[in-house]
């Protein structure tokens, strides 16, 4: 196999310490709250933070032109995954991957959204691929299992949402990526926005770095327990110089004593490398240089 992103599980393990030792230099800003029911046209903490993450997407899909800063169609990029599946936290997933946005090419052509994804870790996973291309294979995703199991089972197309797909799964593989979550991020935020605002503290703080990457840090909490939040607190860190989330976790309420809840769901992206002229290749399980 002549994977080009082989690592060593050392270099992978040294991103992540790097990630879970963020530091912070300067700082807080807090978003202030009003103590009475959100109204359309009354204003709201999250009304800030919806603001970074629309601006998030309008870079990712138009860049800005003022700044010599073009849309991003394709990137590479580590992923770190860690999901609470039915109650439990799941070992954290290693994830090479290749993504390519939807985007007309310079022959008019529509590109349609892809996916390339190798686990490099944990053990049990180690190896396995997947792709998906939307619109094509019958809109099914290819992929085969690594580790141990890996030697003897065969590639499978699949429903992405399916059980089979789903199984381990907070999501399906047609909702990776920075654009998904950056949508995820304001269709959570818009949502929220119409509950109460004295219940939702929103704060940014500077100089947080993610990989040796300055970032700024957006948190959303809700102190009161109820069922129309989905989480007790959300960390996003927005890379400064990409302008884009690059990492997010959702914790659950605190218990008694604790600062902090269990996590829910973490996803963080280092590494990224943007727009690297991506082919048709790099989503067949054709190539080469893949193992389907």
């Amino acid at each position: 196999m002549k994977l080009t992103h082989c690592v060593t599980l050392l270099t992978l393990s040294a991103m992540l310490a790097s990630v879970a030792s963020a530091q912070t230099r300067e700082p807080v800003y807090r978003v202030g709250a009003k103590v009475d029911r959100a109204t359309q046209g009354e204003s709201h903490p999250l009304d800030a933070a919806l603001e970074r993450a629309r601006h998030g997407l309008q870079r990712i899909r138009k860049g800005d032109p003022a700044r010599n800063i073009e849309p991003l169609r394709d990137y590479t990029c580590f992923m770190f995954k860690r999901e609470r599946v039915n109650g439990k936290l799941n070992p954290t997933n290693q994830i090479f991957c290749k993504i390519r946005n939807e985007h007309i090419d310079a022959t008019g052509r529509k590109v349609p959204f892809s996916v390339y994804m190798y686990f490099h870790g944990p053990a049990d996973v180690k190896g396995r691929e997947c792709i998906y291309v939307d619109g094509q294979n019958n809109n099914k995703l290819c992929a085969h299992e690594g580790g141990p199991r890996g030697n003897w089972l065969p590639t499978v197309w699949l429903k992405p949402e399916g059980a089979l797909a789903m199984k381990g799964q907070l999501y399906p593989i047609t909702t990776a990526g920075l654009e998904n979550m950056v949508l995820k991020l304001i269709e959570r935020g818009t949502a929220e926005r119409k509950f109460r605002p004295d219940e939702c503290q929103v704060t940014f703080k500077k100089g947080v770095t993610i990989n040796k990457r300055p970032c700024t840090l957006l948190t959303v909490s809700h102190p009161v327990r109820r069922p129309t939040y989905e989480f007790s607190l959300a960390e996003i860190f927005i890379d400064d110089e990409l302008e884009l989330p690059v990492r997010y976790v959702a914790y659950d309420w605190p218990k008694s004593g604790e600062a902090k809840g269990e996590i829910q769901e973490e996803y963080t992206h280092v590494e990224i490398k943007t727009n690297v002229g991506l082919k048709d290749i790099d989503f067949d399980p054709k190539n080469p240089d893949y193992n389907f």
